[in-house]
């Protein structure tokens, strides 16, 4: 009778399973029928509609679950930096388009990224058409993307982020110390500060005078910027913010920062108002993950300017599709492809990466240097072009960075991590090692470093040094001497980086193209296309988006803003053997 009970109850069990299993199956196809089917069309008196809150990366990649809400998750989905300027400049001539309306409060981007969405705006302006920002609060940054809009309105209890930089970064020794870790670091340059979160428990004066001069020279870019789109003396902003005179809503209007003060219903009847619309029309709004399907970028043209976006951390070997890094074998296959590829006659090598292995950085360079040779290749700077990824700069044959861009950091260190005081105190672990000559592990961290060992991982970081520095010198036509006077590991903001040699104009990515184009002597006939191009598999995407929203999503809500600490943890767990890195982990605020 037991036996027949559990029988049954298994039974049933695998039915409702079964069951729901279909039902499941069922809503997924109907959600991605009405995804399918969701019309392109809209009408002639729209409004583009931009929620900048989303992360901006680079270029997008597929989400083919972004309308299904049970697999689209809630978190926005990135944004691509490529395809959102494309979208922008082909709604400043899409008749249709009437105006863009926007709504931001603290953007997940860089300064270097919200110039370059600031500039397609202020471009999308001189077509006669308009733009209006809405807010409930404005962080620094998202004020700073806001400024490009010819009228700003905030809530009336909301309030604006204006008080200048503030640059925060996150010291560990004290973790190590309780856990009984030594880091063991080697390192060549007076500002080579990438090691000191490790030994450190505050900035060296050397990183505190890098650091001030360089997030003084953004917020200059800034107030001069912010000076131009809304008519203010840059002078009055430089006492509004140093003395953080606007505290509350009413200030920003008294002050200008912002134009009035209004709640969304108010913004949405002005806009009507813009349209010629009755107050109970309806505006026609589209949001932008639609609109970038209603029209295509699809150019006849046999020339190809190829761009390589290398994002992320440097790492050897291959990259997984979607991840945060730039592995250098793939890197190589996609330069490697460019340059054997006759079509393509120029490569744009769009760079946002704090550099990281010395090795795969310099495995990319040669890639880079032989197609220079074959064909033009001109480095775009996005947010971050520094360590490795100014190893990968100096090998173009022009470089292209924005005032913001962080760059530089030309210098080298190795970091060893000594856990045997965490092993054998803490966790009753214990090891011994036998070797047949005087040296043995080189990379261990059961056991300290030997001082023969220690001068061999100090000789072997100096001569890595110093093969960056002659090869950034060949690169910028300048010599070793004169390199080395602004290396030393120091990072340079790109105005500060083309006053001494190290970047060659200040522009954006579509000037780096026009570059590309005129040094291939195809400037009236060519065409852009991204790589890597990859369209993961339909598995793949579904098992990336769980992954992504049931791991990052948990992790994200139970830290909250210390989301960031873990992040740092991850790309300190990363920081073995020599490194061409970005010298330190920081937020920009």
């Amino acid at each position: 009778m037991t036996f027949f009970k559990s029988f049954v109850s298994s039974c049933l069990g695998a039915l409702v399973a079964m069951i729901l299993f279909v039902v499941l199956l069922i809503v997924f196809i109907s959600a991605l029928s009405s995804v399918d089917e969701t019309p392109l069309e809209f009408g002639d008196n729209s409004v583009l509609k931009l929620d900048m809150d989303a992360p901006i990366v680079e270029t997008e990649k597929e989400e083919p679950f972004s309308g299904i809400p049970f697999l689209g998750g809630s978190a926005p989905r990135p944004m691509g930096l490529a395809q959102l300027r494309q979208a922008i400049e082909h709604a400043k001539d899409d008749e249709k388009i009437k105006g863009i309306y926007i709504t931001i409060t603290q953007p997940m981007a860089g300064y270097t990224e919200i110039e370059e969405i600031r500039e397609a705006l202020l471009d999308f302006r001189k077509g006669g058409k308009w733009v209006i920002v809405f807010s409930e609060g404005l962080s620094e940054s998202a004020y700073y993307l806001a400024s490009a809009a010819d009228k700003i309105y905030l809530h009336p209890e909301g309030d604006v982020e204006f008080n200048g930089l503030a640059v925060d970064i996150t010291f560990f020794k004290r973790l190590f110390d309780k856990l009984e870790v030594k880091p063991e670091v080697f390192r060549v340059g007076e500002f080579k500060s990438a090691v000191e979160p490790f030994i450190l428990e505050k900035m060296s004066d050397a990183n505190r005078l890098q650091l001030t001069e360089m997030i003084n020279s953004i917020y200059d870019q800034v107030v001069t910027r912010v000076s131009e789109s809304r008519s203010i003396p840059k002078a009055n902003l430089k006492e509004i913010s140093d003395k953080m005179l606007v505290r509350n809503a009413q200030q920003a209007v008294e002050y200008k920062l912002i134009d009035s003060l209004a709640y969304d219903d108010q913004v949405q009847h002005t806009i009507r108002q813009r349209l010629g619309l009755g107050s109970k029309d309806k505006i026609s709004f589209i949001k932008y993950s639609k609109y970038k399907k209603t029209f295509s970028t699809y150019s006849e043209s046999k020339n190809e300017i190829a761009v390589i976006v290398a994002e992320g951390t440097i790492l050897p070997g291959k990259a997984n599709p979607g991840q945060d890094m730039i592995g250098s074998e793939s890197f190589n296959e996609e330069m490697r492809k460019a340059r054997e590829n006759d079509k393509i006659k120029a490569v744009v090598l769009r760079i946002n990466s704090p550099g990281g292995s010395s090795l795969a950085s310099d495995a990319m360079w040669r890639e880079i240097t032989l197609t220079t040779k074959v064909k033009p290749v001109i480095a775009s700077m996005s947010d971050y072009a520094a360590s490795g990824g100014y190893y990968m700069a100096m090998g173009c044959d022009t470089i292209v960075a924005q005032p913001h861009t962080i760059t530089g950091s030309i210098g080298v260190f190795s970091v060893l991590y000594d856990a045997s005081g965490l092993l054998n105190n803490k966790l009753g672990i214990t090891s011994e090692e036998l070797k047949t000559g005087e040296i043995g592990q080189l990379i261990t961290i059961d056991r300290p470093l030997t001082e023969t060992e220690k001068s061999i991982w100090q000789k072997r970081t100096e001569e890595v040094y110093e093969t960056f520095t002659t090869k950034a010198a060949e690169g910028r036509k300048m010599s070793v001497e004169n390199i080395k006077k602004v290396a030393s590991g120091r990072v340079w903001t790109g105005t500060q980086a083309k006053e001494r040699g190290l970047v060659d104009i200040i522009g954006n990515f579509q000037d780096a193209v026009k570059i590309a184009a005129a040094a291939a002597h195809v400037s009236d006939d060519y065409k852009v296309r991204f790589y890597p191009q990859y369209k993961p598999s339909f598995l793949e995407q579904m098992i990336a988006q769980y992954e992504d929203d049931a791991e990052t999503g948990a992790l994200k809500e139970q830290l909250g803003a210390q989301y960031y600490l873990y992040q740092q943890w991850l790309h300190i767990k990363s920081y073995q053997g020599t490194q061409a890195r970005m010298p330190f982990e920081m937020r920009i605020q």
